[in-house]
């Protein structure tokens, strides 16, 4: 008997499992309004070099000491690193007479001072974290996606192991403490750690939630229950374009994005634990004790199998047996599955979070970027929802994936004074890449075994949280060449997406149990 034919005697998906995924949704809106949250916590606004008082600068305005002290950039702009050594007091007569000896020019000596119209405070402008230590600054995100690469891991293996409840409460309760202990941060080595911890403890709630929904519903309804529980990501997306809007104060900012893991500590305690899980690890009382409360609310009252029944249901694990990540290169298929899986997550992760955190150069402001941006993925959810049902995962993988690199191949191309054009190209490159990141949440939950699954999605997060790593750092390659960034990100995405058609399609095929199953 396999547990599909047992959900079918309890009610595959009704009230109980609506239930279950409307709390798992709730929850996952916290994970964009930190994942993303790097574009407005670390964001930098215009700056130029503090330029120390001198009385000759009594009589001049503003705009005049700027004139003498910054040199300007071919738009006329101020550069934002460097300034004369001494003012160039010529150019109040002249001001097209820019120096042509860069031995007058030095960077900044006196610190910087910004623009405040957009930003009360970033961490940018805390810590001066621009020009030379523009690298720390885009490290700050990289620090994040280390603790998530590394929450994966280990909430992977432990909720395979002590199951996936009693981890989502842990990582809840983690991010909370490291999430408000960041906002306190009075140093950046402090934040740094403290943001590379949060990043762990969310790891878990990004890891558990669609598996754990996933594993109560039927065949039938499990495409339904991955996209909509992926649709509140975008609403969370939403949200924190409106919440960056309104907090421009980067400490408060981090309490408003942290605040809602101390509600969803408290809503998720009705959520049961996976039955799935209890059976195949020989927990069959208290699986029979949530099977009961599930046929119960969705009116199946002739429910009566009894705990001993349940030990008939057909796993691949032995009891006492545990399985680690080696598991997953064991077998043959299971190897090919794991290999190119972890490529899909690698591409689909660093061409959806190097697209994320560029909201500038589109022709709109980066709130209404960040907005836009959330709000393209959710019809893009909804043509996913019905693609991976006539199509197939693997072709929505593999072509979703493709089209979001070409879409940012296509805006190296295109001319920036073409804004509007640049803006459209971009957002269907977003609602794409939420596309495919929409479809590898499902479709790999699809690809492992129950005795497995939590070790799988822990492995591909790993490796997708190593692109979401490197996608910040990608950004500094404009200084070897402008377009250099975009060309990567495009490069990747095509490729991986490439590799999606060596994996087996899924649809409408039983959520495998054991290893067996697969091989």
């Amino acid at each position: 008997m396999k547990f599909e034919d047992l959900l079918l005697e309890i009610g595959g998906f009704g009230r109980f499992q609506i239930l279950i995924l409307f709390v798992l949704c709730l929850a996952r809106i916290n994970l964009p309004m930190h994942f993303l949250l790097h574009s407005f916590l670390a964001a930098t606004p215009s700056h130029h070099c503090a330029i120390p008082h001198q009385e000759a600068f009594v009589n001049l305005t503003m705009e005049e000491i700027l004139l003498i002290s910054i040199p300007r950039e071919p738009d006329g702009t101020f550069r934002s690193c460097e300034m004369f050594s001494q003012p160039q007091f010529h150019l109040l007569l002249n001001s097209s007479l820019q120096p042509e000896n860069d031995s007058v020019i030095q960077n900044c000596q006196h610190g910087w001072v910004y623009d405040h119209s957009q930003f009360t405070s970033t961490i940018s402008t805390q810590w001066d974290l621009v020009c030379e230590q523009r690298g720390l600054n885009q490290a700050t995100a990289t620090f994040f996606f280390i603790g998530v690469t590394i929450g994966a891991v280990v909430f992977g293996y432990l909720s395979d192991r002590f199951g996936r409840k009693s981890m989502l409460m842990l990582s809840l309760v983690f991010s909370v403490i490291f999430g408000m202990l960041s906002a306190a941060s009075v140093s950046y080595s402090m934040l740094a750690i403290t943001r590379t911890l949060t990043g762990m403890a969310l790891s878990g709630l990004s890891l558990i939630v669609l598996p754990l929904g996933m594993e109560w519903v039927d065949i039938e309804h499990r495409t339904f229950s991955g996209v909509l529980t992926s649709i509140f990501w975008s609403i969370g997306n939403m949200l924190l374009a409106l919440i960056a809007y309104m907090v421009r104060e980067w400490h408060w900012l981090l309490v408003t994005v942290t605040g809602p893991c101390l509600l969803s500590i408290i809503y998720l305690w009705w959520v049961p634990e996976s039955a799935r899980w209890l059976i195949a690890n020989g927990k069959v009382k208290q699986a029979h004790k949530h099977l009961l409360r599930c046929a119960r609310m969705n009116g199946m009252k002739d429910f009566a199998l009894s705990p001993e029944a349940l030990r008939t249901i057909t796993t691949d694990k032995k009891p006492g047996e545990s399985y680690s990540y080696i598991s997953l290169f064991r077998t043959p298929v299971l190897r090919k599955i794991s290999l190119c899986s972890g490529a899909v997550w690698f591409g689909v992760a660093f061409s959806y979070y190097g697209m994320s955190m560029k909201l500038t150069g589109f022709g709109l402001n980066m709130y209404l970027s960040q907005f836009v941006f959330g709000i393209i993925e959710i019809p893009a959810k909804i043509i996913v929802y019905v693609l991976v049902n006539r199509i197939g995962r693997r072709q929505s993988q593999a072509w979703s994936l493709i089209l979001t690199g070409l879409c940012i191949g296509a805006n190296i191309i295109i001319p920036k004074p073409f804004t509007s054009l640049r803006s459209v190209v971009a957002t269907m490159g977003k609602g794409l890449s939420e596309a495919a990141f929409t479809t590898v949440f499902l479709y790999t939950s699809e690809l492992y075994p129950t005795v497995l699954r939590q070790n799988g999605m822990g492995y591909t997060s790993f490796v997708a949280r190593l692109g979401g790593a490197l996608a910040p750092l990608v950004f500094l390659l404009d200084e070897v060449w402008r377009s250099l960034p975009e060309v990567t990100y495009c490069g990747v995405a095509v490729c991986c997406g490439s590799v999606a058609f060596l994996l087996p399609e899924t649809l409408n095929v039983r959520l495998p149990e054991g290893i067996e199953d697969i091989e």
